[in-house]
């Protein structure tokens, strides 16, 4: 995919000559998706266009040609995800495949994602998420409905997150949200962590609410 050329100028942005419609679905063409997200120009076209201000609009097609913040050859455009929700709902169960022993987790899909873009091993993730105990009981979270809450950032398989986790996380694609359950012995195993703030006891099966919400 060749990158493109800035054709119109702030002026032109900002005056009759260029619609909405023409910056919006330049974005949409050529933008990544998290680029998209941080501007809130993401969904469907007429509803973007209705929405937006012709001033962020402006800004945002200059600051794509100055952050080169476009999407790759590999990449789905804002239409591409569209089509790829248009599908509907679903939930389904996932169980790892092993070669041997038990799954190291158990996926139900709460909401799909996009289905083209999966991490691999060594691909930076963001996602929020909330981990429980069989009972309800909330341990940890960084509950996106909270302001000032991040997304926890980390890289695919490279051991930086319990095995349940690294595994699972392989199988979601970008935007999707999923409850993973994950055997004692693919979480923290016989040593819990006592020291945390709510302590994981020993041979304990955690499950946790994971959305991953973009790829680096």
């Amino acid at each position: 995919m060749a990158t493109p050329t800035q054709e119109w100028t702030t002026e032109q942005l900002l005056s009759d000559a260029v619609s909405k419609k023409d910056i919006v679905t330049f974005l949409h063409l050529n933008a990544t998706h998290d680029f998209l997200v941080e501007f809130k120009l993401t969904g469907k076209l007429p509803t973007v266009v209705k929405n937006a201000k012709k001033d962020s609009l402006s800004e945002a097609y200059n600051s794509l040609f100055t952050r080169k913040a476009f999407r790759t050859a590999d990449e789905p455009s804002e239409e591409d995800i569209l089509a790829a929700k248009s599908a509907g709902p679903i939930v389904e169960k996932v169980e790892a495949a092993v070669e041997s022993g038990p799954p190291k987790f158990t996926k139900v899909v709460l909401k799909k994602g996009d289905k083209i873009g999966y991490p691999k091993k060594g691909t930076k993730v963001a996602v929020f998420y909330t981990g429980y105990f069989a009972d309800g009981t909330v341990f940890d979270t960084n509950d996106n409905t909270k302001k000032k809450s991040n997304p926890l950032r980390f890289k695919v398989g490279t051991n930086n997150v319990i095995a349940g986790w690294d595994e699972a996380m392989l199988t979601m694609s970008r935007g999707e949200k999923a409850k993973i359950i994950i055997p004692a012995e693919h979480a923290y195993g016989k040593k819990g962590v006592p020291d945390a703030k709510v302590p994981i006891p020993p041979n304990t099966e955690l499950t946790f609410e994971v959305e991953l919400v973009s790829l680096d």
